[in-house]
């Protein structure tokens, strides 16, 4: 998973911070480098198969819901994927956790 260009992809697709943007990338780094998708899923995650699995979340949805929205699902489908979720407190990097 190419961090970088997934930042640079959320942010063509999507509004929001950077603060938001790197935090989201950081947990799709995470999530790949785990490679539970691989496992679950049968492939490899994806810069493509993240923004279009954001992409097919609720309308009005921030970066960060969005992701949360994907892991929600993943969770419900496979089970261990709320680990991977985004908390955002504020707009401020510091403020953003996993």
């Amino acid at each position: 998973m190419d961090s970088r260009r997934l930042e640079r992809e959320l942010e063509d697709a999507f509004d929001g911070t950077q603060a938001a943007r790197r935090a989201v990338a950081r947990a799709a780094t995470d999530l790949a480098d785990s490679e539970q998708p691989s496992r679950d899923r049968g492939h490899a995650l994806t810069v493509p198969e993240v923004i279009a699995n954001l992409e097919d979340a609720p309308d009005g949805l921030s970066v960060v819901d969005r992701w949360n929205w994907w892991i929600g699902a993943l969770d419900v489908a496979y089970g261990g994927y709320d680990y991977f979720s985004v908390s955002a407190v504020g707009d401020d990097a510091g403020d953003l956790r996993r």
